[in-house]
């Protein structure tokens, strides 16, 4: 193996690991990884603490084998690269999501279709992730961080961002028409900025009245508090949502929206809930209504998101712990007590 360095090579690393299901986080001393000949490696600089580690933590992802460092939210400097790689160099500022590589041979993979290979790879899942001070990624699983991006604000752009950027550029929604976002929180808040950019008729849409001066700062149009009325006689108001973007893991509160739509309008699910979200047919046929739901991204979608992000000044409402609080940093997370996405920094 050939690898290309630019820094001293430390023996070891600081990485906080999970070494079974349902296991504590553990603050280790691990040695340095070395990239293969595809593959490279980052010097983290910063990690986001999502939802979706409860996989790792709680044991819930089939085929996960531990000790398993976490993180799917990275931002790092490359440092060293293998003998095969000509795409990415020495010092560049790169971002890993949730979509941690493909295969390039699968069916899904021979159409283009990266995000759906059968062979998918996770960033923190399939191998280890960012809760550390260096990891090894492919090289297909990195994305182009700007230059006026500051990493520990903007490293939740590759999961929560990409999955609310993507899902709204692909929605069908054309500048002018009405897209509620449900929910905002570490999602949603993000969702309202990129409606907002893209040109729509934004409305938020919350539980309560607590939230109304915020949404209006993150640039939402209009705000539905669904405690004091539901969210069809609201939007209906202004002829029914084109798309709704559902990003509160939670099924009673999505269903509900399903009335809000508008002819032809579609709701759009990324918060994943765990209870059965009830639909009857009738509410979609008549209006010739759509369910459907959006993974995240690949590395060009996550770089997509970031450039947009930087171009248009959406910002990421970020805490800040550093890595040996990571534990405290996921409770956090887990008991809704972070505003809005906790970030791991190096």
């Amino acid at each position: 193996m050939y690898v290309l360095m630019w820094s001293f090579n430390m023996a070891t690393m600081r990485a906080v690991q999970v070494s079974r299901a349902k296991g504590a986080f553990e603050l280790v001393q691990r040695p340095v990884p070395e990239p293969g000949m595809r593959d490279i490696r980052l010097k983290i600089e910063a990690c986001g603490v999502c939802h979706s580690d409860m996989f790792i933590k709680e044991g819930l992802f089939p085929g996960i084998r531990y000790p398993r460092i976490p993180g799917h939210e990275i931002i790092g400097t490359i440092d060293a690269v293998g003998a095969s790689v000509k795409t990415f160099r020495l010092g560049q500022r790169v971002g890993v999501g949730w979509h941690g590589g493909h295969c390039f041979v699968c069916d899904a993979c021979r159409r283009g279709d990266f995000i759906h290979c059968n062979k998918e790879q996770i960033a923190g899942i399939s191998y280890d992730g960012g809760y550390a001070e260096y990891c090894v990624v492919p090289q297909e699983a990195a994305a182009l961080v700007p230059e006026n991006l500051d990493p520990g604000n903007s490293a939740p752009l590759m999961c929560a961002g990409v999955t609310t950027f993507n899902a709204l550029r692909n929605s069908g929604a054309r500048s002018g028409d009405v897209v509620a976002i449900q929910g905002l929180g570490g999602l949603g808040h993000l969702g309202v900025q990129f409606a907002r950019a893209m040109g729509f008729h934004t409305v938020a849409i919350s539980g309560s009245s607590a939230k109304r001066e915020l949404a209006a700062k993150l640039g939402a149009h209009e705000y539905v508090d669904t405690s004091k009325e539901s969210p069809a006689q609201a939007l209906q108001k202004w002829g029914g949502a084109h798309v709704i973007l559902a990003t509160a893991p939670d099924s009673k509160s999505m269903q509900p929206l399903i009335a809000a739509l508008g002819t032809g309008g579609r709701l759009v699910v990324v918060g994943v809930g765990t209870d059965t979200l009830p639909i009857l047919p009738l509410q979609l046929i008549g209006a010739t209504k759509s369910i459907s739901g959006w993974p995240s991204g690949t590395a060009m979608d996550s770089q997509d998101t970031m450039n947009f992000a930087a171009l248009t000044g959406i910002q990421v409402m970020v805490e800040k712990f550093p890595l040996e609080r990571a534990a405290e940093a996921y409770d956090q997370m887990m008991a809704n007590k972070v505003r809005f996405r906790a970030v791991l920094v190096m």
